[in-house]
């Protein structure tokens, strides 16, 4: 059995007044909680840092920056890496990057028990849109402050396991699960903020929202054969609702541990790797089965073409 005791550790909202370090000290305090029950790898939300800065629409590059990290670990973030290493339990979590050559990503990285960077991934399904749009209910600017991942979906050996991660959007499309799996990922972790309501909908009530999400996770899973953590930011952040519904969902597309509130909380579960084996090696063995030479219009078009 390679089992991996992961730790969804949900975050509550985090205010646009609140401090790095204060964040930083709340993220530490559920790694404390799962290293106490036993985890060796633990995931937070997209955007884990910070507010969700893309619902306000900003001119001023100097005051979108600030919600940017320029190193990782820096200086709010260096006591969460040295707390994960004492603890010996690896940690995945999302922010915004901003590189030395002055382009902006949607990130999430991986470390190993010792709290080594082993895997960075840049968000590749940025939603939203770039200008200011009078017809939503709220902004969602992420298409203005960030730009689209350009380092595919990778994978990553770690804890005796295939690990690859996506964030947010990015799990509503089925490529993101497929190009991972087709490097036989086994455990896939995301994080995201997903509001409450849809800007653009109003009759798309949360528990909508809710469905909609799981469903992508589950169906991401079970024809993957993978593992999928996912775990959100949740309640309400500056005003604006953040839907909860953490989840760990196991290679069969079945939910085994589900978030039950809006704030701090951690999920627990004990994740055999081993259980990828036999979706993989049946209905989704994809070398038996794959017949590419009809997928062609998959990456050759983007929007619909139809009949005439």
């Amino acid at each position: 059995m390679r089992e991996i005791v992961i730790g969804a550790a949900q975050l509550g909202p985090n205010q646009k007044a609140d401090s790095r370090d204060a964040i930083v000290a709340r993220m530490i305090a559920l790694l404390e909680d799962a290293a106490r029950q036993g985890c060796t790898l633990v995931v937070y939300p997209e955007l884990a840092l910070t507010t969700f800065f893309p619902r306000w629409y900003m001119e001023d590059q100097a005051e979108v920056d600030r919600w940017f990290e320029r190193e990782m670990p820096g200086e709010a973030t260096r006591p969460l890496f040295e707390r994960a290493r004492a603890l010996r339990v690896a940690i995945s979590f999302g922010y915004a990057e901003l590189t030395p050559e002055g382009h902006h990503y949607n990130v999430s990285v991986l470390t190993d028990r010792d709290a080594r960077i082993v895997g960075k991934y840049r968000k590749v399904h940025l939603p939203g849109h770039d200008e200011f749009d009078t017809e939503r209910a709220f902004q969602h600017l992420e298409k203005r402050y960030f730009k689209p991942g350009d380092l595919g979906f990778p994978v990553w050996r770690s804890q005796d396991a295939v690990i690859g991660m996506c964030i947010c959007n990015d799990r509503r499309w089925p490529e993101t699960y497929r190009v991972m799996g087709l490097q036989g990922v086994e455990l896939v972790v995301l994080g995201y903020n997903t509001p409450s309501v849809n800007s653009q909908f109003s009759g798309e009530a949360g528990d909508k929202r809710l469905y909609h999400s799981e469903l992508s996770m589950a169906a991401g899973a079970y024809q993957n054969s993978t593992w999928v953590v996912g775990v959100a930011k949740a309640g309400v952040e500056d005003g604006h609702p953040l839907m909860g519904g953490s989840i760990i969902v196991d290679p069969n597309g079945f939910v085994v541990a589900r978030a039950k509130t809006e704030g701090d909380e951690l999920l627990v579960h004990a994740c055999d790797m081993d259980a990828c084996n036999f979706g993989k090696s049946t209905i989704f063995d994809f070398a038996r089965h794959r017949r590419v030479e009809h997928y062609g219009r998959i990456c050759s078009q983007t929007g619909v073409e139809a009949p005439r």
